[in-house]
């Protein structure tokens, strides 16, 4: 029987700060199988994001550990997230949506003080209409966040708080505590 293998003490400090429970029931966090080629050390969680029992958004957040640091990432440990949601029509034709979607992950993580450095990422908005044998659903909209920044420590709580507030707002999830209109609307009706 082989040896465990010894993880090194930075990359084991940062994956127990992502192995913390998500801060909202409406997302389910999952480990999942990490790219092995990107970085000697890496760690995957995948996320689903449920409102009123369905399947709105599904993410990954990926961390990378190179002990020897890379140039561009301006250390040793680097996180890696894709976030994709589903849009109603009217918000996927917003020309101001990319920006706001950027500010939903700076805004978390800021709001969360996970300290970082070297961010970059894209914002995708799709639309997709249905013809032929597929004609059938009204046409379907989703966005795309794809992100990656350097924690500045070795501590990722608030980083994996701070991408849950990213999944809650690209979900359209209310902020904790509070009910949607059209949910109190529906219990003083039932």
């Amino acid at each position: 029987m082989a040896a465990p293998i010894a993880l090194p003490d930075t990359f084991a400090r940062a994956v127990t700060g992502l192995r913390v429970t998500a801060p909202r029931p409406e997302i389910v966090l999952e480990e999942a199988g990490a790219p092995q080629r990107l970085a000697p050390y890496s760690f995957a969680l995948s996320a689903a994001v449920l409102r009123d029992g369905d399947e709105v958004a599904t993410a990954r957040l990926i961390l990378l550990h190179d002990p020897a640091g890379h140039e561009g990432w301006q250390g040793t440990l680097r996180l890696v997230t894709y976030v994709t949601a589903e849009l109603e029509v009217d918000l996927a034709a917003d020309p101001l949506l990319p920006g706001v979607a950027w500010t939903w992950l700076t805004d978390a993580l800021e709001a969360h003080d996970a300290g970082h450095r070297a961010i970059g990422g894209t914002v995708t908005q799709t639309a997709s209409t249905r013809f032929g044998d597929l004609a059938g659903p009204p046409a379907a909209c989703d966005i795309e966040i794809r992100a990656s920044w350097t924690p500045t420590g070795v501590e990722l709580t608030p980083h994996l708080y701070a991408w849950c507030t990213l999944l809650a707002s690209t979900a359209g999830l209310p902020p904790p505590g509070v009910t949607a209109l059209d949910e109190r609307r529906a219990a003083a009706a039932g």
